[in-house]
């Protein structure tokens, strides 16, 4: 079984979507079947896997002629060991980065939260002033299993992020990729990447937009359809408030 060797480790919000969904069509590449598997950011609650035999059946359908084997995790980049802990798993594994401006990517990013169930409050503005004291807080929302989920400021410092990775692993095996280059020139980014994998052009020119910005189409509604899901979550309820 081939296990993966390369890696999409963030940011969140910066495009590592559409990328994980461009290169998961590439013939002579494989991507995990679960696009975020948060295996390795084991200081982290917001893991999706965390049990080894299942992380690799992530990958049994790859075979000898996928060249590149890859997953997308974007917690890997703010954690402070899942870089050092893939290593250990796959000491010669390449690594992605997707950046964008923090100005865009925290008020981004608050929307996934809303979206994802983790998030309650639904002001970016509120959430942002009241993060720290959110941070330290002793009590979580029941739905909400990292207090990392309301620092979007350090989860925004890429700066330090990117600096930490590079003291790991070396500028070498880093691909940057600025997001407004990637919504620019989807296809030369695209390209840069197969060189970066050590993987042929497919010659693909087509690449249509994947996860674009949800906006909620209005706080009452929307507040009234989370809060609802929430609830059928928290009360496993499985029929009656769809």
């Amino acid at each position: 079984m081939k296990k993966p060797n390369f890696f999409i480790i963030g940011a969140p919000k910066s495009g590592t979507t559409a990328l994980a969904q461009y290169l998961s069509e590439h013939p002579a590449i494989f991507f995990s079947r679960d696009k975020e598997p948060h295996f390795f950011n084991t200081d982290w609650e917001h893991r999706g896997v965390t049990d080894f035999d299942q992380y690799l059946r992530l990958f049994e359908d790859a075979s000898s002629h996928h060249i590149a084997v890859g997953e997308g995790s974007t917690t890997y980049l703010a954690s402070a060991v899942a870089v050092p802990n893939i290593l250990k798993f796959n000491p010669s594994a390449r690594f992605i980065v997707m950046v964008r401006n923090p100005i865009e990517m925290a008020p981004a990013l608050h929307t996934e939260e809303l979206y994802q169930f983790r998030e309650y409050v639904l002001s970016f503005r509120e959430a942002w002033h009241r993060q720290k004291e959110r941070y330290r807080s002793r009590k979580l929302p029941a739905f909400t299993k990292d207090r990392r989920v309301y620092n979007y400021g350090d989860r925004c410092n890429i700066g330090s992020q990117i600096e930490r990775l590079i003291s790991v692993v070396g500028r070498h095996r880093v691909k940057l990729i600025l997001f407004d280059d990637f919504v620019q020139n989807t296809r030369r980014a695209y390209l840069e990447v197969l060189l970066f994998l050590g993987v042929p052009s497919d010659q693909r020119k087509s690449f249509p937009k994947v996860n674009a910005r949800k906006m909620p189409r209005s706080r009452v509604v929307d507040s009234i359809l989370r809060y609802g899901l929430w609830a059928k979550r928290l009360l496993r309820i499985s029929k009656g408030l769809d």
